[in-house]
């Protein structure tokens, strides 16, 4: 398959930040400052509170969309606090993180639990952008292949062939994460091809050459066009850079170049 069939994405993270107006200026900035163009998909991923005003500014075109930071395993039910995929849905989202290395750390998200989340956004007809990745005493311990094989076989074996169409992964070397350290070009490429090859384990060739597969660890405009050229590298999963304007175009601007070339 040609690498360039594959979708290409940049999705931007904002994590616990930004107010209701400074959202609202950051998307439309981002979205009136970049020219449609659908063979590169935008995903921009505010706190909960923003989904609805955001939704409504991505929704005026076809190459950005508008995800949520996380769901709740269940539709409906006395969680306080907490928000499913169904009120995703309700409010124009169409992607949903799951098993960002966040919430693992912080709120000891495993993968029975990821498997549930997956669950509930396909079954809200939402998509799920399937974050894994290793801690840096892993990397160090040389178990970073193990650790991320095994997040990945524990969610997505028994995932169907439609879901199977629709999924996203991102992978987070949690070590280069807010360190100012980055993977190089050739550490990224070794785990997004190794991530490839246990897809394609336990789904075949053909489904692991269609899966678009992120790069998410320090992602940012002097690195990008680097790291969005090794082969197996179908765009990133943004966190600061997203939130400002200028380096996140920037950031769409490196893989465009590539994919136009």
């Amino acid at each position: 398959m040609n690498t360039m069939s594959r979708k290409k994405i940049v999705a931007g993270n904002w994590k616990m930040n930004k107010t209701l107006p400074e959202a609202q200026q950051l998307i439309n900035e981002i979205i009136n400052s970049c020219v449609e163009d659908t063979a590169v998909q935008k995903i921009v991923f505010p706190p909960f509170l923003f989904l609805p005003a955001v939704s409504l500014a991505t929704g005026q075109r076809n190459d950005f969309f508008t995800g949520a930071q996380n769901c709740h395993t269940h539709d409906a039910g006395a969680y306080t606090g907490e928000v499913s995929a169904q009120a995703i849905a309700s409010v124009g989202a169409t992607y949903v993180l799951v098993g960002h290395s966040e919430r693992r750390q912080y709120f000891k998200e495993d993968s029975h639990q990821l498997k549930s989340k997956i669950e509930a956004v396909f079954r809200n007809k939402l998509v799920p952008l399937y974050c894994v990745g290793e801690v840096l005493n892993e990397r160090k311990e040389n178990r970073h292949f193990d650790v991320v094989g095994n997040q990945l076989s524990e969610v997505i074996k028994e995932l169907s062939a439609v879901q199977l169409q629709q999924l996203v992964i991102a992978y987070e070397p949690v070590w280069a994460i807010g360190t100012g350290e980055t993977a190089t070009p050739q550490q990224a490429e070794e785990m997004h091809a190794y991530i490839r090859k246990i897809i394609a384990q336990l789904h075949g060739e053909a489904v692991a050459e269609h899966i678009p597969l992120l790069y998410g660890g320090s992602c940012n405009p002097g690195n990008a066009a680097e790291l969005f050229s090794c082969p197996n590298v179908d765009g990133g999963l943004i966190g600061g850079a997203s939130l400002k304007a200028a380096d996140f175009l920037s950031i769409i601007a490196s893989i465009k170049l590539l994919v136009n070339n």
